[in-house]
């Protein structure tokens, strides 16, 4: 057995920002004290969770398919008081899982980044559990199933979330804003963005719009891509299209007016955003997150309905982007902003002023606080001495 204090990071994969928001955490622990923490990280729901709940991961793709009915789902159980009774009324059917898990898991730290997962564990544990911790990975709209006046530590992404957790009965002592945490290949300081495009083979002497649906390149793309381009101009479209083969394919085979780079899966999505003028994209917090890290104003073209719509309304109040849902709004509103590079500037610098890239970083400082790692001298003067 390790003698390192042990942290047990609690996520799934229904939808990719729990991962990424852990992993993120991870990496800046690593990064910011490294050897110090035996970490693990547990997908709940394949290890542990009951059928038919362990198949969540595997359904998510789905359920997020049918907007609509996801969003009457999301609102119908958003209150504290709905929220509560809905995990009573489960209570009986987690139960054996929750209670296994508290019997084979002993960390000394217990870090939740989903929100189905924090009540159910906390119930299994009882009152003989270790410290737990919950990193809100949605940014603005935030549901009442994140909130548990148990937790001892929360940390959400924007004032909004506060806002949310206070009214949610958590205790003002127990939230931190530090913003939503994010690899740290999207926290770099700005690079030459003439060196960057040449690395990328981007065209040097226009704007470049950057044009995303996620990693498996979900949401109407073609029709976006192909909306942008038609009435030609002179910018350039880069179109990330993920795991989607199949799209990739449809837009090689097409005649293009203007010119197009077309990607596949990318790693280099934080040397992309820092290259292009601006970013076309659904309204995913991760994404946000990262494009306003890089600067770079966004047009949001589609949201899931409830769990996104605050990131809509937050991205257009800080004057970061704008809102136009639809492949011919959302033509229209980037063919605005490449006729408005003042507008475009003015936004980049909002982006800046409010970015948090710092977020991951903070984390893991709370985590190594609250197990008295690193604490009485820092990591440099640990290497020095």
């Amino acid at each position: 057995m390790s003698d390192r204090p042990r942290v047990l990071f609690l996520f799934s994969d229904t939808g990719g920002g729990h991962r990424s928001a852990a992993e993120a955490i991870i990496e800046a622990l690593e990064l910011e004290f490294p050897g110090c923490f035996d970490i693990q990280l547990i997908d709940v729901f394949k290890q542990y969770a009951p059928p038919p709940l362990n198949l969540a991961p595997a359904a998510y793709p789905g359920m997020v398919r049918v907007p609509q009915m996801w969003g009457f789902g999301y609102r119908v159980t958003d209150s504290h008081r709905r929220a509560r009774a809905l995990t009573g009324a489960a209570w009986p059917y987690v139960r054996r899982a929750a209670r296994r898990f508290a019997r084979e898991q002993h960390p000394d730290l217990l870090v939740s980044v989903h929100p189905v997962m924090v009540t159910p564990i906390l119930k299994g544990y009882g009152l003989e559990r270790p410290p737990f911790f919950t990193v809100v990975t949605d940014l603005v709209t935030t549901h009442a199933l994140w909130y548990d006046r148990r937790v001892d530590q929360y940390v959400v992404p924007t004032e909004e979330a506060r806002q949310r957790a206070l009214a949610c009965g958590v205790a003002e002592a127990r939230v931190r804003v530090v913003g939503l945490p994010v690899a740290q290949r999207f926290c770099q300081p700005a690079r030459d963005r003439v060196a960057l495009r040449a690395e990328l083979d981007w065209p040097r002497d226009g704007p470049v719009v950057l044009l995303m649906g996620g990693g498996e390149g979900m949401g109407p793309l073609f029709d976006v891509a192909t909306s942008i381009a038609r009435p030609g101009g002179a910018f350039a479209l880069a179109i990330v299209c993920g795991r989607n083969r199949r799209l990739k394919e449809q837009l090689e085979a097409l005649d293009w007016p203007i010119p197009v780079r077309l990607y596949g899966f990318e790693r280099r999505i934080p040397q992309m955003m820092q290259a292009a003028d601006l970013l076309v994209t659904k309204a995913g917090p991760g994404t946000i997150t990262e494009a306003i890290n890089a600067g770079l104003p966004m047009v949001l073209y589609s949201r899931l309905p409830g769990q996104e719509d605050g990131n809509v309304s937050y991205v257009v109040s800080q004057g970061v982007g704008t809102w136009a849902p639809g492949h011919e709004r959302a033509a229209a509103s980037v063919h605005q902003w490449l006729e408005d590079p003042r507008g475009m500037q003015q936004a980049a610098a909002a982006c800046r002023r409010i970015a948090r890239p710092s977020a991951a970083m903070e984390i893991a400082r709370m985590i190594a606080a609250r197990l008295r790692v690193g604490q009485a001298i820092t990591p440099l003067e640990a290497e020095s001495a």
